[in-house]
């Protein structure tokens, strides 16, 4: 049983693997055997991460990039193929928000968070997608959505809007690349301690989440890693593709 989730000799490269959700997924898939590139902006939390993983007998490296720009992405490309040959595994796991309200929202704000929680995602498909099928190697692409996506939260409306379209994205390309035997899915996760959703939790927003929650609390970041590692696992989840999966604590099944 402990095959179906082995990852040695893969190579995962996780977006916004420095961030408190990202790394938790990272690590989970280090421990199953995968190589790990954590990417981020900040070089320096990356590194953090890697030395986390390292330590727990595991193998990564840090690179830093730019999620937005297809240069720095196809950049970031070329030196995963220069370190292990290629990316198996993507994980799409940049995110940022903001609460400011609908009718002073700027579009210089907009534009920012949509392009590193959706256009930043897309550009990572089309890279590191497109370099899978040219090797003819199987692949995995795991998109980090959110609850927001589907009923979307107040205070948070480029944020909910972009993680709308991120499942848009999951289940086109789903359909666009099942053929050359790339899966594509979405964790769609509930109200964990992230730092982007940190500073519009307040009191009030505690109390209605938790009313809203089956499971009375928030999750804990590695409670990511049991569905990360199983779409990642070319075995474990050989026929799921455009599945959004929720870890969620129940919030997406309550209604009153």
């Amino acid at each position: 049983m402990s095959q179906l989730f082995d990852l040695t000799g893969k190579t995962a490269v996780a977006i916004g693997g420095n961030g408190v959700l990202g790394s938790a997924m990272a690590k989970g898939l280090a421990e199953h055997g995968a190589k790990v590139a954590i990417v981020g902006r900040n070089l320096e939390k990356a590194e953090e991460v890697v030395n986390e993983i390292i330590k727990n007998g595991g193998e990564a490296k840090a690179f830093r990039a730019d999620v937005s720009s297809e240069d720095a992405l196809m950049h970031l490309a070329d030196e995963i193929d220069k370190w292990t040959g290629g990316c198996d595994i993507l994980l799409n796991a940049p995110g940022t928000n903001s609460s400011t309200p609908f009718f002073e929202l700027g579009m210089d704000e907009y534009d920012r968070i949509m392009e590193i929680n959706l256009k930043g995602i897309v550009l990572a498909c089309q890279v590191f997608a497109k370099r899978m099928i040219e090797r003819g190697r199987n692949g995995s692409i795991i998109n980090i959505s959110s609850v927001s996506s589907t009923t979307p939260l107040s205070r948070v409306f480029t944020y909910s809007v972009s993680k709308a379209g991120l499942n848009s994205v999951t289940q086109f390309l789903a359909r666009e690349f099942a053929p050359h035997g790339i899966r594509v899915n979405a964790i769609i996760p509930g109200f964990f301690p992230a730092e982007q959703n940190r500073k519009i939790l307040d009191k009030d927003r505690i109390e209605n989440i938790m009313r809203h929650t089956p499971m009375n609390r928030f999750g804990e970041a590695e409670e990511l890693q049991g569905a990360t590692v199983w779409l990642a696992s070319e075995k474990a989840s050989s026929f799921v593709t455009g599945a959004l999966i929720r870890v969620d604590g129940g919030f997406g099944s309550m209604t009153i």
